[in-house]
């Protein structure tokens, strides 16, 4: 198989990431990035990357077959409209979009040209998730009545030397937890309504430290999730489940899902159900899956590759970014308005 050509406009700190796994794979080709910052240029400089200071003057001079797009969150749609104008796909870090309008615009490219988009929300590589799926499906759990979910962490005070991460959208919903509303979209499907609570009473900063989240689900489940980058804690996905290097793993679980069959833990994959009569006084059997870790990274590059080589589907579609931003964005608006928010469905 020929190596694939690949570009990434965005050269901060998830784009490094997408570079970095491109160059140790021999799958693929890094054949550029667009960075207008010095500091992102010098990076590529360091590791002799041909560098160029907007997407325009990349597209020109590589034509690459698939662009890794991780610019800040107002540009998504419009950077990967000249892509797509160009028959390029296109790999879009989460959040989709900064608006649920702009992702609508997105859903309507990708349709009228053709062009496949993957969106970034690279959990949903993990085996681990994907084996939850199909127990779920299964009907191992049953009707899956409640999910409870941590996503507990500290970031230290230098984190907030950069000022946006002081401001509105710069907090642990958007950055953080969006991930985990993603994984219970990808588990669960549609939020029908969300309530929620945030607050800054740590920190004092424009943007929340801390919120809770209520979201209740089409097919009845009830999800209860909590956010903290203030929490000295280990009770949380990228603490626990060993994605990414930089994280020291801790031997917990972060997410819980109960059914009338059974109930799952995560990222153990820890499966509870009863042999005989359901009933709380009796003993419950556990059951364990153990599955080969993957750099999920990594193999959401190889899954975009046969993205845009037509051989497979994408598994988080814009129309998923869509339905996870629409969920995320409605956490938000309940904690402002303190009332309980309604997700309409989509309509193309």
């Amino acid at each position: 198989m020929h190596k694939f050509p690949l570009a990434v406009i965005g050269a901060g700190v998830i784009g490094r990431t997408h570079i970095e796994r491109i160059l140790k794979t021999p799958d693929f080709t890094l054949v550029g990035v667009a960075e207008p910052g010095e500091a992102g240029r010098q990076w590529c400089a360091e590791r002799n990357i041909p560098t160029f200071e907007n997407h325009a003057a990349l597209l020109d001079a590589t034509q690459p077959q698939g662009v890794v797009i991780a610019t800040p969150n107002a540009t998504h749609v419009d950077v990967a409209a000249d892509c797509m104008a160009r028959g390029i796909a296109v790999l879009i870090e989460k959040p989709v979009a900064d608006t649920l309008a702009a992702a609508e615009r997105l859903i309507r490219l990708e349709k009228d040209t053709g062009v496949p988009v993957l969106v970034g929300h690279h959990r949903r590589q993990n085996p681990i998730l994907q084996k939850a799926r199909k127990i779920i499906q299964d009907g191992r759990l049953g009707q899956v009545v409640s999910a409870n979910v941590m996503a507990h962490f500290y970031k230290p005070a230098a984190y907030f030397d950069v000022a946006w991460r002081r401001q509105a959208g710069g907090g642990p919903v958007l950055i953080n937890l969006i991930h985990d509303i993603d994984m219970l979209v990808y588990l669960l499907g549609d939020v029908h309504a969300v309530q929620g609570s945030l607050s800054s009473a740590v920190r004092g900063f424009e943007v929340e430290d801390t919120g809770a989240a209520l979201l209740e689900f089409a097919c009845g489940t009830q999800a209860v999730m909590t956010v903290s980058d203030t929490a000295a804690s280990p009770w949380c996905w990228d603490l626990c489940a060993g994605e990414q290097s930089q994280y020291p793993r801790q031997n917990v679980q972060s997410h819980f899902l109960s059914g009338t069959q059974g109930a799952l833990s995560l990222p153990d994959l820890a499966l509870w159900h009863y042999t005989g009569e359901r009933h709380w006084h009796h003993e419950m059997t556990r059951e364990q899956s153990n599955l080969h870790e993957i750099d999920v990274y990594v193999q959401q590059l190889r899954h975009f590759r046969a993205v845009a080589e037509r051989r497979e589907t994408p598994i988080c579609s814009a129309r998923d970014g869509w339905r996870t931003l629409q969920a995320t964005q409605a956490l938000l608006q309940a904690a402002r308005t303190g009332q309980r928010h309604i997700c309409p469905a989509f309509q193309p």
